[in-house]
């Protein structure tokens, strides 16, 4: 199968499963957009063989992560010097608009940093193991336990109880384990 092939089998069949992973990461529809084709354009961008459909997934769902967390890095980092320009023309975010009577799982997620965002979804909503989400994230196992403790204490404040995650070698939904 060719590379267009390829692509156009991913779009079609995967295309919502891995808009749905992107904007769960970024909250907001068009960025969600901007990742996905951000990740494809990375993905195939360099001829590869022999890649599968399941392949190009996992290849396109980790490129979503690492554009997503570089991008954090490089808001984050802008942050920290944009001061120096002088500038002080933009509104101060006001916490109180991720609060309401209406909160969801999305607002609750904006409300975390990037680094626990990422672990929080790859952990509840993708159903990796803590192992599984520190090698996806490139951390080490204690890291991603610290993130998703921090996440979890703010997701519970936000939503309520999350389901008990206490064998983090085991998938939270029976039956279903990722590779």
């Amino acid at each position: 199968m060719g590379d267009e092939d390829l692509l156009a089998v991913l779009a079609r069949e995967r295309g919502r499963a891995l808009f749905g992973y992107a904007h769960l990461l970024t909250g907001d529809r068009h960025a969600a957009e901007d990742l996905v084709q951000e990740a494809l354009v990375r993905t195939f961008a360099r001829r590869r063989s022999g890649f599968s459909p399941d392949d190009a997934e996992a290849y396109v769902r980790r490129a979503i992560l690492s554009v997503f967390l570089d991008d954090a890095r490089r808001r984050t980092r802008w942050a920290a010097v944009r001061h120096l320009l002088g500038r002080h023309d933009e509104p101060a975010r006001d916490p109180a608009t991720a609060v309401g009577a209406g909160l969801d799982v999305r607002s609750a997620l904006a409300a975390l940093a990037p680094q626990e965002r990422a672990a929080a979804v790859l952990r509840w909503c993708e159903d990796l193991t803590v192992p599984q989400v520190a090698a996806r994230m490139g951390l080490a196992d204690g890291t991603v336990k610290r993130y998703l403790s921090t996440a979890g204490h703010k997701l519970e404040a936000l939503l309520g109880p999350l389901p008990d995650g206490t064998d983090e070698t085991a998938p939270l939904t029976p039956g279903r384990a990722r590779p």
